[in-house]
């Protein structure tokens, strides 16, 4: 197993990679890094602990999303279209939102 040096956020980090799946590893990494951002761009929470809670608690959210509707009809392709990437970002902001309200009197993280 090699290792690779990542950035997520700005920060290095040196992650561990079975043989082969060095491509894989690195669109994972760009995933979490632009959930990241894109939480820590919104400008409402500040600590990259919750950032990463909340990018994790997406990423999750839109994984199960994409499983469902594989279950319900497994031979459609899954969020290939823009339509699907908009409907998808809509609904990772509302859970967003709904994270943020949840998490509002809470702000003695660090």
């Amino acid at each position: 197993m090699k290792q690779i040096e990542v950035q997520i956020m700005g920060q290095s980090y040196l992650l561990g990679c079975p043989d082969g799946g060095e491509a894989q590893l690195r669109e994972a990494v760009e995933r979490v890094d632009a959930a990241m951002c894109k939480i820590r761009d919104a400008g409402k929470v500040k600590a990259r602990d919750r950032i990463a809670v909340l990018a994790s608690l997406n990423l999750a959210f839109d994984l199960a999303a994409q499983q469902a509707a594989v279950a319900a009809a497994p031979a459609a392709p899954v969020a290939t279209s823009v339509a699907d990437s908009v409907e998808t970002d809509a609904k990772a902001t509302q859970l967003i939102q709904k994270l943020d309200q949840a998490l509002a009197g809470d702000g003695h993280l660090l």
